[in-house]
């Protein structure tokens, strides 16, 4: 069954409110971020490969490989698919990448499909592609597919936002942090999008000590 989808800042800020009401740490956060963005961008094959194009490099860096990937043509899965590797180390990838963007263009993946799954049932079709790992998974079903109760524990930087939001001795580690945020359901996407906010008001307020 799917669950409830992120549509509109509203359904953002209904979860806001759901939490801050539950979790005075998560009150005195959203005092500190204000309203929270809505962070859905289309899903598909582009977001996809989005996805893994970005994995560990800067934002910066990930946009420009998939601009030079759009460029050539290949945000189109047959035309991946069919181009050498060549082709695709000169738009930026690395060799890794390359065969996990093309695994990707091979999956056959149907994203209509996706949106009609519930949120384990999407991270299992995800993470049978080479090169798509559990994290990525999430991040797809989180902006992507909207999904409202869809978590990242693994995400840096929100395991230091949680360190540093309920005074942690040292950042959680993916399981113990997935169990902390079972208590944040149905809305653990805004819990999410509430810790990336904090994070980085908190990284702001240390550059200017």
């Amino acid at each position: 069954m799917v669950g409830r989808i992120i549509e509109t800042e509203a359904c953002v800020a209904e979860g806001a409110a759901w939490l801050a009401a539950r979790e005075p740490r998560f009150a005195h956060a959203l005092s500190l971020t204000g309203p929270l963005p809505l962070r859905r961008g289309p899903d598909g094959f582009r977001a996809l490969l989005d996805a893994i194009v970005s994995q560990q490099v800067s934002v910066a860096a990930g946009d420009a490989i998939l601009r030079r990937l759009e460029a050539a043509g290949f945000t189109d899965p047959a035309r991946l698919a069919a181009a050498a590797d060549d082709d695709l180390r000169a738009c930026g990838l690395s060799r890794q990448k390359a065969r996990y963007a093309r695994a990707l263009a091979l999956a056959g993946i149907d994203f209509g499909a996706l949106r009609r799954m519930p949120d384990e049932d999407v991270i299992a079709t995800l993470t049978a592609v080479p090169g798509i790992g559990r994290w990525t998974a999430e991040i797809y079903a989180l902006f992507a597919l909207g999904r409202a109760d869809v978590f990242a524990p693994a995400d840096l930087a929100l395991q230091e936002s949680a360190r540093l939001l309920f005074g942690l001795a040292s950042r959680p580690k993916e399981r113990p942090f997935r169990a902390m945020a079972e208590a944040w359901s149905p809305w653990r996407g805004v819990a999410a999008r509430l810790l990336w906010a904090y994070y980085h008001v908190e990284k702001e307020r240390e550059g200017v000590r």
